[in-house]
C-alpha cells in the first residue's frame, strides 16, 4: 500500500478491518497481550536487509565479513538469530558482551570496540575468549599486553584510526574527524605509534585496520576519502615494518530514511563503491587484497522496528496546538530530545476519515519530550494506538528508567507468530538494585 514506505517494516498492511498488521500479526493483538509501550520487529525486514549487503559484498574478491554494530539494539533473542545467519558482531562494553555470551554467540565472531574499556571489562573478554580487540587508544596496548602476557596464544587486535574526514551528519554522530574522542590520528602520527607498540608486544597480534566516521551518512565520498588515507596508512606501515593487515573495516554508518521525505541511500550501490574503493586502492599500493568488514547496525535493524503507544491525554489549545499525550515517550526513544530526530505515526487500531494536525508527546515531566511535530493524523481520541515505524535502531538501546518509567516489551514478528524477545519491566525490577527496599 502506498501508505508503508520504505520505512515500514516490509510486511505492514492494513486489515480489512482497519487494523495494522506487520509479521501477519495483528498490532492491537499485541498491545492487548503486552500492553504499551511496545516494540516490535518484522524479522522478514531485518532478514532482507542482512541479504542485501551479503549479495553487494559479493563483488569483493576476498573475504567479507558482515559484522552487526550491537550498539544500535542488543538482546538475546536478535544475536541469536544473526548468530546463526552467519554474522560477526560488535561491542562496545562489558554489558552488552555479557548479552552477547548469553546468547552464545560463537567468541571468535565477537570484536570489542570502545574509547576506554576498563580492565575488569578486558578481563571478561579474557575469560570468554573475546575475537578480536580493537585499539583505539596508546595505552591500551600496554594494558592488552600484561592482561594476555600469559595467554595460550596472542590476542588478535585491530587499531582504530582517526582518519581526519568531516561528514555531513549531526555533531552527535559524527566520529572520524580530527577532533574526536575516537581513534588514534593518522595525521599527528600516534596511529604510527600505535602500531609500532602493538608490533613490540609478544601477546599482541595486529590483525588490521578500522576506521568509522559515524551514522546517517548519505553520500559515499568520506568512504572513498577515508578509504584512501586507511590505504596510505596501511602501506605506510607495510614500509616501515613489513605488517600488512589481514583485515580492514571502513566501519559502518550507511543513513536510512525515518520520514517519507527523507534522502534514501541505495545500500547495494553504496556497498559496491566501498567495495570498488578497497579493492582499486590496495591493487594501487601493491597490497594483498585483506578481508573487508562492514559493521551496519541501524542499517540492518532500523525499518524494522515499530514503536506502539496508547493515545491518553488531548490537550487543544485554541489557534496554538493539540497535543497528543502518549505512554512513552524520551524513557524509550530519546532521540527526537537528543538529535532532533524526525518521526511520524500513523493510528494502528483503525483507520480513519478527515485530517487534524497534532503534536505527539511523552508523558514525562520534560517540555523537552516531544515524539513528533506537527503530524497530520485522522482525529485522534483517547485509547487509540499509535504506531512509528523506523524505531528499530536506537531507541531500545538508550532507554532509560527516567521518572520510574518501566522499559517496553519487545516482540519479534513473522508469517503470522509472534516470540517475546525481551519482557516488560515491573516496578520489582526497578527496587531490585536498592537495598534499602
Amino acid at each position: 500500500m502506498a501508505e508503508f514506505q520504505e520505512i515500514w517494516p516490509i510486511t505492514t498492511a492494513r486489515h480489512v478491518d482497519g487494523h495494522l498488521v506487520i509479521g501477519g500479526v495483528s498490532l492491537p493483538a499485541l498491545a492487548a497481550e503486552h500492553g504499551t509501550p511496545l516494540y516490535i520487529f518484522d524479522l522478514a525486514t531485518i532478514d532482507m536487509h542482512v541479504q542485501r549487503y551479503r549479495d553487494s559484498l559479493r563483488s569483493y574478491p576476498a573475504e567479507t565479513r558482515l559484522v552487526y554494530a550491537g550498539k544500535a539494539f542488543l538482546c538475546v533473542g536478535l544475536l541469536r538469530h544473526f548468530a546463526a545467519q552467519g554474522l560477526w558482531l560488535d561491542v562496545v562494553s562489558g554489558g552488552e558482551l555479557a548479552i552477547a555470551y548469553a546468547a552464545s554467540f560463537p567468541a571468535e565472531r565477537l570484536v570489542f570496540h570502545g574509547n576506554n574499556k576498563t580492565e575488569e571489562e578486558l578481563r571478561f573478554a579474557r575469560q570468554r575468549g573475546i575475537g578480536i580487540v580493537v585499539i583505539d587508544h596508546q595505552a591500551e596496548v600496554e594494558l592488552l599486553g600484561q592482561l594476555w602476557a600469559d595467554a595460550p596464544q596472542p590476542l588478535s587486535v585491530m587499531v582504530r584510526l582517526n582518519p581526519g574526514v568531516e561528514t555531513d551528519t549531526h555533531a552527535y554522530r559524527r566520529t572520524g574527524q580530527l577532533d574526536s574522542k575516537f581513534g588514534l590520528p593518522i595525521a599527528t602520527g600516534a596511529a604510527a605509534q600505535t602500531v609500532a607498540a602493538v608490533l613490540d608486544q609478544p601477546a599482541l597480534r595486529l590483525v588490521g585496520y578500522h576506521v568509522h566516521l559515524g551514522s546517517q551518512l548519505f553520500t559515499s565520498e568520506p568512504y572513498r576519502v577515508a578509504i584512501e588515507r586507511l590505504a596510505d596508512f596501511a602501506q605506510a606501515m607495510a614500509a616501515q615494518h613489513g605488517v600488512v593487515p589481514n583485515v580492514i573495516s571502513p566501519g559502518g554508518g550507511i543513513g536510512v530514511p525515518a520520514m517519507p521525505d527523507d534522502p534514501s541511500v541505495d545500500i547495494t550501490a553504496a556497498v559496491r563503491e566501498i567495495v570498488r574503493a578497497v579493492a582499486e586502492n590496495w591493487k594501487r599500493r601493491g597490497l594483498p587484497l585483506p578481508a573487508l568488514a562492514l559493521e551496519p547496525g541501524r542499517s540492518l535493524i532500523a525499518q524494522a522496528g515499530v514503536a506502539l503507544y496508547r493515545v491518553g491525554a488531548i490537550k487543544q489549545i485554541p489557534g496554538v496546538r493539540c497535543y497528543v499525550s502518549v505512554d512513552g515517550g524520551m524513557a524509550d526513544n530519546i532521540r527526537p530530545a537528543l538529535y532532533g530526530a524526525r518521526y511520524t505515526a500513523t493510528l494502528a487500531n483503525r483507520e480513519g476519515e478527515g485530517e487534524q494536525i497534532v503534536t505527539i508527546v511523552g508523558k514525562y515531566c520534560e517540555s523537552g519530550d516531544v515524539l513528533i511535530r506537527d503530524l497530520p493524523l485522522p482525529p485522534v481520541k483517547p485509547g487509540d494506538l499509535l504506531a512509528v515505524p523506523s524505531t528499530g535502531a536506537y531507541c531500545l538501546a538508550m532507554a532509560s528508567n527516567y521518572n520510574g518509567a518501566l522499559r517496553p516489551a519487545v516482540v519479534a514478528v513473522q508469517d503470522g507468530a509472534w516470540v517475546l524477545w525481551q519482557r516488560r519491566e515491573t516496578f520489582d525490577d526497578i527496587l531490585r538494585r536498592d537495598p534499602l527496599a
